[in-house]
C-alpha cells in the first residue's frame, strides 16, 4: 500500500483521540482554559453524564471573533508566548484541544471581550456551520453536544451515563482544590451537585471538597528545599480509605497522577497503613519551571522531574517527619460538649471490705471453727473471729457475682481433627491439643474466613441473616458512590445489608448482617462503596460484591488482641473443621498450622 497523506476531518479525529477519549477529558481542557482565561468564577453544565451535553462558562478575558477563528485551527494557541515549549507556565499547551472536540462534536463556542460585541461560532464535527453576535457578559461559554455521535467506534466504548457523570465530577474537584481562589458550581442534569465559593483558603477547599471530617483528622505540611516547596494535608495512618482515589496531587498547580508521587506516599505510610488501606491526601508540589517537564504526556496528567529522587525523599522524609510529630493522634474523638451530655447516676458508696467478704460465707454467724476448720489453733480462731464479726450483709452493699464450679468433663481431642482449645497466646492465636499434635489458630484470620463463607451461602441464594437498627444510621459520601450503592442496593440485601438513598449524597443503613455483631456502619458502607468503585470496569456486580463479601468478612471477624473464653474458641476450632477453605484465610495466609507430637518429642529430645 502506498503512502498518502490524510484528509483534514481524518488527521483531527486522530487528534481528539490522544485528548479526547470521554466526556470528562474534553470537559478537563475547557475548564483549564477558562483557568488561564484569568475567570473567577466556573459553571459547569452535564447531561446524561457529559455524553449529550457539556456546557463551560466563565467570567475570563475572553476573546475577539478573530480570536476565536485562531483557536478552532489545529496547533494555535496563547498558552505558549515563544517557541520555548518547556517553558509552560499555564495549565497546558493545548493547541489541539478545541479543534479536537469540534471534530468529533457539536461545539458551540461563544465568548465577549470587555467594551466588545459578543461572537458565536458552531463547528459541527469539523465543519463550520454557523457564526455570529451573540448576547452574553464578559468571558466564554463552550457548549459541546453529541460527543462521538458520528464515530461509533469510540461511542460505543463509553462507559454508562453515571460512570461518566462520576468522571466528570472528579476532574471538577480535582482543578477546583488546586484553585482555592476560583469558585466552581457544577450542575448534573438540572440539578446542583456541587459548588464552592472563591477567594478560600486551601484547607477549608480540601475538606469542602472530600469529607467534612478530615479537617479534624488531618495533619498540615508546609515544607522547603531549595526552591522546591510541599504543602497540603494528609490525613492521620487512622483516618484511611479502601482505594486510592482519594488521594490529591498537583504539581505547580496542574493534577498529576504520576507515579513517582503515588510510590512516595506509600512509602510515607510504609508501617503505618495496612497494604490494602490508603490515606487521604492532597498534596500540592511547587517546583521550578525548569526542574519539570509536563509535556511527556497529551494530556498532562504525568510529568517528569530532573531530580526525582530529591522530590522522593522530601516526600517521604517530611510526611513521615509530620507522622511522627503527631504519632499520639488517632481518629478526632467526639467533641468535650458531647461527652459532657452524658449523666452519670449516684453510686452508693461500697461497704467495708470485710462486710462484702463475710456477704459471700455460707454462714455469715458461723463460729470460726467451722469457717476455717476445726484443727485451726486458738490464737488464730480469735483473731479470725475479730475479723468476721458483723457478717450480716449490709443494704447498700453492691450485688456480688459468683463463679460456679465447672462440672462439665473437659472433652477430649481424639473425637475433633482441630483438637480442643487449652489456652490463648498474646490474645491472637489458639493453641489447641489435638490427637496427633498441637494445633495453633490465628483467631482473626480463621473467624474472617469463616464470615465469608457465610456471606457466600447469602449471595448463592440463601439469604444472610440481617439485624435491624434500632436507629438507622445515615452515611453521607460523594454523589458516585451513593449511585453505586444505590445500584447494588438488592444485592446487598442478601448480603444482610439493608440501605435505601437518603437525598443526593447520603445512604440511610437500616440493618446489618447479624454474624457482623455491632460495628462501625459507616466505615463498613464507606469500604463497599470503595470496593465498588476500585475493582476493575471488566467484572461484573456479582464478580464485585464476592470482593465485597471479603471486605464485610473482614470488619465481622474476632480482632486480634481480643480474649476469648475456652467455650469460643472452642466453637470456633468445630465450625472450622466443617466449613470449606477453612484453611486459608481472605488474603490467602494460613489460618492453622500443626505441630505434630513427634515433633514436639524431637525438640525436647526424646526421640
Amino acid at each position: 500500500m502506498s503512502i498518502r497523506r490524510l484528509p483534514e476531518t481524518l488527521v483531527n479525529r486522530i487528534a481528539a483521540g490522544e485528548v479526547v477519549e470521554r466526556p470528562a477529558a474534553a470537559l478537563k481542557e475547557l475548564v483549564e482554559n477558562a483557568i488561564d482565561a484569568g475567570a473567577t468564577r466556573i459553571s459547569v453544565r452535564i447531561t446524561e453524564g457529559g455524553i449529550l451535553r457539556l456546557e463551560v462558562e466563565d467570567d475570563g478575558c475572553g476573546m475577539t471573533p478573530d480570536d476565536m477563528a485562531l483557536a478552532l485551527e489545529r496547533h494555535a494557541t496563547s498558552k505558549l508566548p515563544d517557541d520555548a515549549i518547556e517553558d509552560v507556565s499555564t495549565l497546558g499547551f493545548r493547541g489541539e484541544a478545541l479543534p479536537s472536540i469540534a471534530s468529533v462534536a457539536r461545539l458551540t463556542l461563544e465568548s465577549r471581550v470587555a467594551g466588545g460585541d459578543g461572537w458565536r461560532r458552531v463547528v459541527d464535527n469539523g465543519v463550520v456551520v454557523a457564526e455570529g453576535p451573540a448576547a452574553l457578559a464578559n468571558g466564554t461559554r463552550v457548549v459541546v453536544e453529541d460527543l462521538f455521535a458520528r464515530v461509533p467506534a469510540r461511542r460505543k466504548f463509553l462507559r454508562s451515563a453515571r460512570s461518566e457523570y462520576a468522571a466528570c465530577l472528579d476532574v471538577v474537584k480535582r482543578l477546583a482544590m488546586a484553585r482555592p481562589d476560583v469558585g466552581f458550581t457544577l450542575e448534573h442534569d438540572g440539578r446542583r451537585a456541587l459548588d464552592v465559593q472563591g477567594g478560600q483558603d486551601q484547607l477549608s477547599r480540601v475538606a469542602a471538597l472530600t469529607q467534612r471530617d478530615l479537617a479534624a483528622n488531618s495533619i498540615g505540611v508546609d515544607l522547603d528545599r531549595g526552591d522546591v516547596h510541599i504543602g497540603g494535608v494528609i490525613s492521620l495512618p487512622t483516618y484511611n480509605r479502601g482505594i486510592a482515589d482519594h488521594q490529591y496531587l498537583f504539581v505547580n498547580g496542574r493534577p498529576v497522577k504520576d507515579r513517582l508521587l503515588v510510590g512516595a506516599l506509600r512509602g510515607a505510610y510504609a508501617d503505618l497503613l495496612a497494604r490494602d488501606r490508603h490515606p487521604v491526601v492532597a498534596l500540592f508540589l511547587d517546583v521550578p519551571g525548569g526542574e519539570v517537564d509536563v509535556n511527556v504526556h497529551p494530556a498532562k496528567t504525568e510529568v517528569r522531574f530532573r531530580d526525582p529522587q530529591l522530590i522522593r525523599g522530601m516526600i517521604v522524609g517530611g510526611l513521615r517527619r509530620a507522622l511522627d510529630e503527631h504519632g499520639f493522634r488517632s481518629v478526632q474523638r467526639p467533641a468535650e460538649a458531647a461527652l459532657a451530655a452524658w449523666q452519670q447516676e449516684p453510686v452508693t458508696p461500697p461497704a467495708p471490705a470485710q462486710t462484702l467478704f463475710a456477704a459471700h460465707l455460707p454462714y455469715p454467724h458461723a463460729p470460726a471453727t467451722h469457717l476455717f476448720g476445726a484443727d485451726t489453733d486458738p490464737a488464730t480462731h480469735a483473731l479470725l473471729r475479730d475479723r468476721v464479726v458483723d457478717f450480716t450483709p449490709s443494704r447498700d452493699a453492691l450485688p456480688m457475682g459468683r463463679a460456679e464450679a465447672a462440672t462439665a468433663p473437659v472433652p477430649h481431642g481424639d473425637a475433633h481433627p482441630l483438637g480442643i482449645a487449652r489456652g490463648q497466646i498474646a490474645r491472637t492465636y489458639i493453641v489447641a491439643e489435638a490427637e496427633d499434635g498441637l494445633v495453633i489458630v490465628d483467631q482473626h484470620a480463621a473467624h474472617e474466613r469463616l464470615v465469608l463463607e457465610q456471606l457466600r451461602r447469602g449471595m448463592s441464594g440463601q439469604a444472610v441473616p440481617s439485624q435491624g437498627l434500632l436507629l438507622p444510621e445515615v452515611v453521607e459520601l460523594d454523589e458516585p458512590a451513593c449511585d453505586r450503592l444505590e445500584a447494588a442496593a438488592a444485592q446487598l440485601t442478601a448480603l444482610g445489608v439493608e440501605l435505601e438513598r437518603f437525598g443526593p449524597a447520603a445512604v440511610m443503613v437500616r440493618a446489618t448482617p447479624a454474624m457482623l455483631g455491632a460495628i462501625d456502619c459507616r466505615k463498613l458502607v464507606t469500604d463497599i462503596a470503595d470496593d465498588l468503585a476500585g475493582y476493575d470496569a471488566a467484572l461484573g456486580l456479582n464478580e464485585k460484591l464476592e470482593l465485597v463479601a471479603a471486605t464485610m468478612a473482614c470488619h465481622g471477624a474476632v480482632r486480634a488482641g481480643r480474649t476469648l473464653s475456652v467455650a469460643e474458641m472452642n466453637a470456633l476450632l468445630r465450625t472450622m473443621e466443617v466449613t470449606p477453605h477453612s484453611g486459608q484465610c481472605n488474603h490467602g495466609r494460613p489460618t492453622w498450622v500443626k505441630l505434630a507430637m513427634d515433633d514436639v518429642e524431637r525438640l525436647f529430645g526424646r526421640k
